[in-house]
């Protein structure tokens, strides 16, 4: 499953004053995407839906499903589409895309899958279960647990495993398929850029400009009547606040991004606002020695204690405006996922800072406050830099609130704002101390593909080693006892034994704490209500509704219409 942080939220602008000038110019769309200010009547069936891009600019025309870390968002649904979709907002079966049915063997080792007939790629040419095989055979995003995968007939695919695999099912029916006639060619994957790609969602691209990308209605579409808007705009910002500006005055429809007071921005009656937390906000911390991670916080006393330093209330409060969720270090999203949290294990992580209790283990550890204030041990203080991405505005606020918490502990942490090429590189070759970012909340509600994700060792590389495509193990965490127990948990759907592994790999993680736990993250989407209907809401959520979204993005802009 194609899975990114950095493309869910607000990326940096070199060049924003050109985007936002051929926004503002006014000059009307035509069919080679140009970017006009998108008003007009909600019954104008050719009226341009503006989306924020989420992208840095200049864009770069890349939609390779195997980059995470540099595709533009229309890759994920919009033009690539999965064989199922499973919303993570809501408890429910999967939604049936281009697979139609699946079943496993008695022990998971083995997986039919039913795929749709009568679908084609947007190049007129017939999708069948040769290239959903392929694309699980395909070497850059085939998982390390799968055996085989065999198209055993135009409509059928085996997938066959190395262990039981129950609990990757999410992951698996969630993966990309890929044309084999288009990639097949494809000399290297791994930097292919993919600019005309070839898919079976519900869009295709029309042209890409540095500022924006353009994606018209799919004729070849498989859904009937769909998609009912037929031109989508995606626009590369700068800023939230560009977009809430943007939003305010009708030059943008749908965005997913933070607004510390949305009332202003949905004040006008054109737009409303939903905020669904499932997201957990940390800080990432390169905290193992032994892999080539360097600093203070390789220490576990030095996480722990800035675990206790923080003030979690007032980080909601003033970077967050309230809208966050609490987090429970066990990352289980509470309410969703209760019964996956160990008996005796720390529910929530607190709520307030306790300077005494941080200074507390640091002393316990060996440290010793100097005349300034600030821990050492060895002749090493205690000191950090915590990097955030220029723009992200609730990001960057909670790293200085962060950064004034740590010192009333005696740790000194400095905030610093970097570009979103100098975050995804650092944060792929370990040469970072501690980063303000978000991992992925889970599809299900179980825990479990987090765990596998950004906890294992094969999910991880040494420090200057990039880690590899669909790997999120930027902590460079390696546990023995943690790889064992997820492995175990893979193999069942034995409740209590999964609860048995998953008491393993909270109480190693709730002690080493390779991601420091801060909130459940304010997802705030905006969405323009007047001019069109078929938004998710409150009573129908039928998908994650941010326009960044991986593959819920194309299934609401399918089931979008224009409000005549």
């Amino acid at each position: 499953m194609i899975r990114t942080v950095g493309l869910r939220r607000m990326l940096p602008a070199v060049a924003v004053a050109s985007s936002i000038a051929l926004i503002a110019s006014g000059c009307s769309g035509d069919d080679k995407g140009e970017a006009n200010t998108g008003g007009g009547s909600g019954g104008d069936s050719g009226r341009v839906l503006n989306v924020w891009a989420g992208s840095q600019t200049p864009i770069v025309a890349n939609f390779n499903p195997f980059m995470p870390n540099a595709l533009l968002h229309a890759t994920q649904g919009p033009i690539l589409e999965p064989l199922f979709y499973f919303n993570k907002v809501a408890d429910a079966a999967p939604t049936p895309l281009l697979g139609e049915s699946f079943e496993w063997n008695e022990d998971g080792t083995s997986m039919t899958i039913k795929v749709r007939e009568g679908v084609k790629w947007n190049d007129g040419e017939p999708f069948t279960a040769k290239d959903v095989a392929f694309t699980y055979n395909y070497e850059i995003a085939k998982p390390s647990y799968l055996e085989t995968a065999e198209a055993t007939d135009d409509t059928t695919v085996t997938l066959t495993f190395n262990t039981p695999s129950f609990t990757n099912e999410d992951g698996l029916l969630q993966m990309l398929i890929v044309p084999e006639h288009i990639w097949k060619d494809v000399p290297d994957a791994a930097v292919a850029t993919n600019e005309n790609p070839v898919g079976t969602g519900p869009y295709t691209v029309e042209s890409v400009s540095d500022a924006a990308y353009v994606l018209v209605a799919n004729p070849n579409y498989w859904q009937e009547g769909k998609p009912a808007v037929k031109k989508v705009r995606y626009l590369a910002l700068n800023s939230n606040q560009t977009s809430s500006d943007l939003l305010t005055t009708g030059q943008l429809d749908w965005a997913g991004m933070f607004s510390p007071d949305p009332s202003k921005v949905t004040g006008g009656g054109t737009l409303a606002m939903i905020n669904t937390p499932v997201d957990p906000t940390v800080l990432y911390t390169c905290s193992n020695a032994e892999l080539g991670c360097e600093g203070p916080q390789t220490d576990v006393a030095v996480r722990q204690a800035i675990n206790l330093a923080i003030d979690r209330t007032t980080l909601n409060e003033k970077a967050w405006a309230g809208q966050a969720k609490t987090i429970s270090p066990t990352y289980a999203l509470l309410g969703r996922d209760d019964k996956w949290i160990a008996p005796g294990m720390e529910k929530e992580s607190p709520q307030t800072a306790d300077a005494a209790a941080a200074g507390a283990i640091l002393e316990a550890a060996g440290y010793a406050k100097g005349s300034d204030g600030i821990y050492a041990k060895g002749g090493q203080k205690v000191e950090l830099t915590l990097s955030s991405v220029d723009g992200w505005t609730d990001y960057n606020d909670a790293a200085k609130l962060i950064s004034e918490q740590a010192a009333a502990a005696g740790i000194k942490i400095t905030p610093m704002q970097v570009t979103w090429d100098e975050f995804a590189e650092g944060r792929s070759a370990g040469t970072y101390q501690l980063i303000m970012g978000g991992l992925i909340g889970t599809a299900t509600a179980d825990p479990y593909s987090l765990y596998r994700d950004w906890l294992t060792t094969e999910a991880t590389t040494p420090v200057g080693t990039a880690i590899a495509s669909g790997d999120w193990n930027f902590s460079r965490y390696s546990n023995p006892d943690v790889d064992a127990a997820v492995l175990a948990a893979s193999g069942t759907l034995d409740e209590d034994a999964k609860k048995a592994a998953y008491t393993v790999v909270q109480e190693n993680i709730l002690r080493d704490m390779p991601y420091i736990p801060i909130v459940v993250n304010a997802t705030q989407t905006f969405m323009n209500t007047k001019d069109y209907t078929g938004w998710p809401t409150e009573d129908n959520m039928y998908a994650f509704p941010p326009s960044w979204a991986s593959v819920g993005a194309g299934i609401v802009l399918a089931d979008l219409k224009p409000a005549n």
